[in-house]
């Protein structure tokens, strides 16, 4: 049996995603102020900021800690997650995010990737 792989988050991959989704907060806040009449549409870019800031750290703590690992015939993540290698029916990467779909249609997200591309080709080239 070969070593486990293990796909572990990656700060800096956090910090971009919600640097990201930061800036699309603001710029939407902003937008419904401007659509409800607001004057003061300029309140709704800190806002987001804010809202995306404090839930970026309050999850990081989570987020962080929750590595997947891959051995020769199981893709195990965090609680309960375990899916058999074979069961895998496509595996998609969106931003920093690896996406496992399996052939029950079950879904599940391996985050805050450094390389999910790096990582999507490592889990189809060790499926059967």
């Amino acid at each position: 049996m070969a070593d486990p792989v293990i796909f572990a988050p990656d700060k800096g991959a956090y910090i971009r995603t919600n640097a990201w989704l930061a800036a699309v907060a603001m710029g939407g806040a902003m937008v419904v102020l401007w659509l409800i009449g607001n004057p003061y549409i300029w309140t709704g870019a800190p806002a987001g900021l804010a809202a995306i800031g404090i839930r970026a750290w309050y999850l990081a703590s989570e987020e962080l800690v929750a590595n997947w690992e891959m051995s020769d015939t199981t893709l195990t993540g965090p609680g309960p997650r375990k899916v058999p290698l074979s069961q895998i029916q496509t595996v998609n990467t969106m931003g920093s995010f690896v996406q496992i779909v399996t052939k029950s249609a079950d879904k599940h997200l391996i985050k805050y990737q450094a390389d999910p591309a790096a990582t999507k080709a490592a889990i189809e080239r060790a499926m059967p």
